[in-house]
This record gives structure tokens, sequence and C-alpha cells, in this order.
């Protein structure tokens, strides 16, 4: 038994030998505090490798969420797949159950739309079951994509598919009510991916949109954007008390980062490893 449990033990036959932190202190010297259980002992597991993009189609995430239906109990699953330089959901679809057939099967699609090539893509989820699949597994594994893993239960691992979902779910026009059939769930979808990718002005990336980001545009935009903004000051000088509004593009995008190193250093290590 565990010391928590000798103890008050002894304490019930009107006993005290010793403290329950002196009982492990004793078994620690004599090394007998190993793992008794038949349950699996923990494994310590490391943080992913740090990530970087620096162009579209380098870096994915992908995850899945439930949708609910007018049944309690089950769910529609939303399989969505996001470009983290661009932040352009570059594919997506809702099935009636997750599996990593179908999960596959997205990304064939994904990569024959964008014309990935082998080993250009790192693909970044988390350790569900469809992610680690012998099926996706082995469908990255014939597309050439290089598949990236989150640490269990850390959903921090897998930042940027989780921004995704609360905004998807916290939009004013997400249904107060549960979808009705599944061509109601992927029509809604399909409308909010429209919005999303050609009207949205994220925030991350300088409040262009992930489309005009993804097709190369945003430089020239935002060079715009800094142009009227020198104007004005010019106009208005007085009314500036330092520089203007910062409308550099974003030129660089991490997941994971090393926060003791610098962060340039390990897109610079990053790119050299692919």
């Amino acid at each position: 038994m565990a010391p928590s449990l000798i103890v008050p033990r002894l304490a019930d036959r009107g006993q005290y030998v010793a403290s329950e932190s002196t009982f492990y202190r004793v078994l620690r010297a004599a090394r007998q505090l190993g793992h008794r259980s038949a349950q699996r002992p923990g494994q310590p597991r490391s943080k992913p490798r740090a990530l970087c993009a620096t162009a579209p189609n380098e870096l994915f995430s992908w995850d899945i969420t439930y949708l609910p239906t007018l049944v309690a109990g089950h769910y529609f699953y939303l399989y969505l797949f996001l470009d983290l330089f661009s932040r352009k959901i570059v594919g997506w679809q809702v099935y009636e159950n997750e599996s990593s057939e179908l999960a596959g099967a997205v990304m064939r699609d994904i990569c024959l739309r964008e014309r990935i090539a082998p080993g250009q893509v790192v693909l970044h989820s988390d350790n569900g079951s469809p992610m680690k699949g012998a099926a996706m597994l082995a469908t990255l594994q014939a597309l050439g994509v290089m598949p990236s893993l989150s640490r269990p239960a850390v959903s921090n691992d897998n930042p940027y598919s989780e921004s995704l979902f609360k905004t998807l779910k916290y939009r004013p026009d997400y249904p107060a009510r549960a979808f009705e059939t599944l061509l109601a769930a992927r029509q809604w979808v399909g409308a909010f991916v429209n919005w999303y990718n050609l009207e949205h002005r994220h925030s991350a990336i300088r409040f262009v949109t992930p489309e005009e980001r993804h097709a190369g545009q945003d430089s020239a935009l935002l060079s715009k954007r800094a142009q009227v903004y020198e104007v004005a000051r010019a106009a208005n000088p007085q009314r500036w008390s330092g520089a203007t509004r910062n409308w550099q593009p974003v030129r660089e995008v991490y997941l994971n980062p090393d926060q003791k190193h610098d962060q340039k250093e390990d897109c610079k290590e990053f790119k050299q490893a692919a």
C-alpha cells in the first residue's frame, strides 16, 4: 500500500510509526517508490518541435469539432484544415462520424487543389485517433506531407485550430438550435468559410483577408495603407507624436516556438531541416 493508506490504518490501531512524508523518504531511499499499478505508468512527453512558415502552403493545422444535431448525444463532425501563414481555410468537410479515412480524403483533395509537392507541407494536429490513425498516416506518407502531433491532452500545442473553432462558434449567425440535417450543417459551414476566407479581416495578419494573403496580395494592400497614413501625417504633423501605424506584412508565423531561443533562429533551423 501507499504511505497515504498506511498512515491512517496505523492510526486506527493506535499506532504512530512515522509521518507520511517520512514513509515516502524511507521508501525513496530504498528505491521502493516504483509504479505498482497494473495501469501503464505515465510517459514523459516532449514539446513538439518548433515550426515556422514564411509563405503559404508550408504549414497546415487541422482538427475536428462537434456540431450539434437534433438527437441528444449525436453530432456531426467538422473537419477543418488551416494554412497557418495565410490563415486561409484550405479544406473542410462535415461528416457523420470521425475516421482517419475521411480525414485522408480531405487531405488528398487539398493537395490536389493547392498543388502541394512532396515534402512541401507540414501538417500539425492533436493526438486524436483520426489524426494518428493508420489510414491518415498512410495517406500523408503517400502525399509526401510531414505529420506533426501535439502532446496528449495539451490543447495549447494546436492553438490556431482551437482559435478558429472559437471564431466559428461565436459568429453572430451561428445557429441557436441544432442542425437538422447533414446538408444544413454543410451549407452553414460553407457560408462561414466563404466569409472567413474572402471577407474577414484577420487581426493577426494586419487586417487583410486570408485569401488576399494566400494569393500574395497583402504586401501591395499594406503598402497602400502605409502611404495613406504618411499623407495624413504630412497634412497634420501635429497630430502624430511618433511613427504611424505598423502596416508591414507579417513575414513569419510560428507554431510552438521555443521561448528560450530566438524565434528567427528557430525558423532558420526548421527551414534547413525541411
